[in-house]
């Protein structure tokens, strides 16, 4: 069945996770990869990803920047380093040369130009440090004791109903919940 896989992503212009480890990436263990996220396939092995580290859709990592080839005949290479316990939000660019630190949180939408120091939450174009993943847990606990909490029975995991879906959709009118 892993043939399956690989002829699926190479239909769409992607590699598999396995094929670029392969080709010299690193990674660690629980690499979550969801949908889109590439992983520059022609430098990958200069990509390494530490332990526990999340990529949300159509995330991009790239090792190389063609930019300078018209004009000085190179294209711009650096290594990327992803330490452990990191979640990287949707459509966000990593560009080449940066190191993620451990225990970041990275907003949807960011380009990450530098490099992310330990325990921080960045976000924006270009990423900038919000403030740190401590400040940034506490205030989501706190804010969490004053929402609604769904459990998984309220996943596409756990086979959700309709009517729970519809449940969940008119209780989160107008604020922010929480699921497990």
């Amino acid at each position: 069945m892993n043939w399956l896989k690989e002829f699926v992503y190479r239909l769409r212009g992607e590699y598999t996770t396995e094929k670029l480890i392969k080709m010299g990436m690193i990674v660690g263990k629980n690499f979550g990869r969801l949908n889109g996220v590439i992983l520059d396939p022609s430098h990958c092995w200069l990509i390494e990803i530490g332990n526990n580290v999340t990529m949300a859709p159509r995330v991009h990592i790239l090792c190389h920047d063609a930019s300078t080839k018209q004009f000085l005949g190179y294209t711009k290479i650096g290594r990327v380093t992803i330490g452990d316990n990191v979640f990287i939000g949707a459509d966000t660019v990593v560009l080449p040369g940066v190191t993620i630190g451990n225990n970041v949180i990275i907003g949807a939408n960011s380009t990450v130009t530098h490099d992310v120091p330990d325990g921080s939450v960045v976000a924006g174009s270009p990423a900038k440090i919000l403030c740190s993943l401590d400040e940034y847990l506490r205030k989501e606990k706190a804010r969490m004791e004053n929402s609604i909490c769904f459990g998984e029975e309220y996943t596409l995991r756990q086979n959700v109903s309709m009517e729970m879906r519809m449940q969940q959709k008119e209780s989160l009118k107008g604020r922010i919940g929480y699921i497990d």
